[in-house]
C-alpha cells in the first residue's frame, strides 16, 4: 500500500484523533493543520484568515474537522460569531489554499453537519431535502459553501455532514456516562425528539472509503440510519451501563432557562436524518443499533 500525505484540521478533537490513529496504522502520513503557529508547515492565521500550506510537500487529501464547540456555553451574539467564524473563515482560507496550490490533492472532505436540515420534527430527511432555515442551518450552508473555491479548481470534495457521534472517548456519550452510571440519567423534556447518530467507528469507515473512492463528491450524512427518540436513546443508554433511567431528566422549561437558545437546539430539536447515498456508495454501518454503538469503541 502507497503512504499518503494527509492533512488533518481539527487533529486534536473526537474524530481526528481517532483519524491520525487509524492512518497512521495503515502507514499513512497524517499531517496537522495549526492555528496560530508561526513556525508550523501547515498553518491557519485566524487574524489574517490565510492558510499557508508547505510548498515541499505534497498532500494527497485533506480532512477538514475544525470548528468551536457548538455546546460549550450559551449562545450569545459573540459566540454564535466565534462558531461561524471557526468553520466558515477557516474553511474557505483552506480551500483557496487547496486550489492555489501548484500540487492540488485529490480529495478534499470537510465537515459539516445534520444540523444543514434545521429542526425536522418527525419527517424524515435525506442528502436529498432541502436546507432548513435556523441557526445551525444557515451554519452548515456557509460551512458547505465555503468550499466552493477546492471544487471549482477540480478537488473532488466531499461535504460530511454529521450526526451525533457516539463514542465512550469523548463527546455526547462521556458527557452522558457520569450521571447515568449514577442512576441519574433520563429523557430530555418529553423525550419525543428525535436524534440521528453514528458510531466513531463508523464514522472512520466512511472516512476511509471517501478517501479511496473517487466517485464520492457532494453532500454525505453521517448517520447510522436509525434515528431514536431521546427517550430510545436514553433507555438504550442506561441499559448499556446497567443503571435505571429517571423520568424525565430536565424539563424543556428547565432546558430553555438554563441553556437558552442552544438547548432549544440542540437538547429539544429534532433531527430524523438518514442517508439515502450509503446505498450507492456501498456502505453498510458495522454499528446499526444503539446497543451495538455503545459498546463499540
Amino acid at each position: 500500500m502507497t503512504s499518503r500525505n494527509i492533512l488533518i484540521t481539527g487533529a486534536t478533537g473526537l474524530i481526528g484523533r481517532a483519524l491520525v490513529r487509524q492512518l497512521e496504522s495503515q502507514g499513512h502520513c497524517p499531517l496537522a493543520l495549526r492555528r496560530d503557529d508561526p513556525d508550523a508547515r501547515f498553518r491557519y492565521s485566524a487574524r489574517d484568515r490565510q492558510v499557508v500550506l508547505d510548498p515541499d510537500v505534497e498532500l494527497d487529501a485533506v480532512v477538514n474537522l475544525a470548528g468551536a464547540n457548538i455546546s460549550a456555553r450559551r449562545w450569545s451574539a459573540s459566540y454564535k460569531r466565534t462558531i461561524i467564524d471557526s468553520r466558515v473563515d477557516l474553511t474557505q482560507a483552506l480551500a483557496r489554499a487547496l486550489a492555489e496550490a501548484a500540487h492540488k490533492p485529490r480529495a478534499f472532505l470537510s465537515a459539516s453537519a445534520i444540523g444543514f436540515y434545521g429542526d425536522t420534527g418527525a419527517t424524515i430527511v435525506d442528502e436529498s431535502s432541502e436546507r432548513g432555515d435556523d441557526f445551525l442551518a444557515e451554519v452548515a450552508g456557509d460551512w458547505e459553501a465555503a468550499c466552493q473555491p477546492a471544487a471549482a479548481a477540480g478537488i473532488r470534495t466531499v461535504n460530511m455532514r454529521f450526526g451525533v457521534v457516539l463514542s465512550r472517548r469523548g463527546g455526547v456519550v462521556k458527557q452522558m456516562l457520569l450521571p447515568f452510571q449514577f442512576g441519574l440519567g433520563g429523557k430530555l423534556g418529553d423525550g419525543s425528539q428525535y436524534m440521528s447518530w453514528v458510531a466513531l467507528a463508523d464514522v472512520l469507515a466512511l472516512i476511509d472509503l471517501c478517501l479511496g473512492d473517487d466517485n464520492i463528491s457532494g453532500p454525505l450524512n453521517f448517520v447510522a440510519g436509525s434515528p431514536a427518540t431521546n427517550a430510545e436513546f436514553t433507555r438504550a443508554l442506561a441499559e448499556a451501563v446497567r443503571r435505571p433511567a429517571i423520568s424525565p431528566f430536565l424539563q424543556a422549561w428547565l432546558i430553555r432557562l438554563m441553556f437558552g437558545e442552544m438547548g432549544e437546539a440542540l437538547l429539544l430539536g429534532s433531527n430524523r436524518v438518514v442517508s439515502r447515498r450509503h446505498g450507492e456508495i456501498g456502505f453498510t454501518p458495522a454499528f446499526p443499533d444503539l446497543a451495538s454503538a455503545f459498546d463499540s469503541k
